[in-house]
């Protein structure tokens, strides 16, 4: 074990961060918001550390999981083409919000096995990429 990492700040603050993304499922995304600004604004203080790999990985996680809720509500737009058809309509609906919240599911599952394997390499100090 590593005692200079072990008491370093920015592994402090990487666990952090780790929490805030997991944090921010049940925040409607604000605390990852907060946890990316903190990343972009610290990550010139770790880098050539083990803990930049671990920023890149939180900011990377962080914009698909962006995409991929995005992507979630696109089957949203299709409402829009079907004013005239109460049926049509009700069906585009039911199968726009199954489709969101598959997508949004695994999604939040994908970003917690995310932040769980960022949390175990850091406790064990190894950087996310080799």
């Amino acid at each position: 074990m590593n005692y200079s990492i072990d008491k370093d700040s920015n592994r402090t603050l990487t666990f952090i961060l780790y929490v805030l993304y997991v944090v921010a499922i049940f925040s409607g995304g604000l605390l990852a918001v907060i946890a990316l600004i903190i990343n972009y604004v610290k990550r010139s203080a770790v880098r050539g550390s083990i803990f930049e790999s671990h920023f890149t990985w939180q900011i990377r996680t962080f914009w698909w999981y962006l995409i991929w809720n995005i992507v979630a509500f696109i089957p949203f737009l299709f409402l829009f083409f079907t004013d005239e058809d109460p049926d049509l309509f009700a069906g585009v609906a039911l199968g726009a919000t199954s489709f969101c919240l598959i997508v949004i599911g695994l999604s939040w599952i994908w970003i917690v096995y995310r932040a769980i394997r960022g949390i175990m390499r850091l406790n064990d100090n190894l950087p996310m990429y080799r």
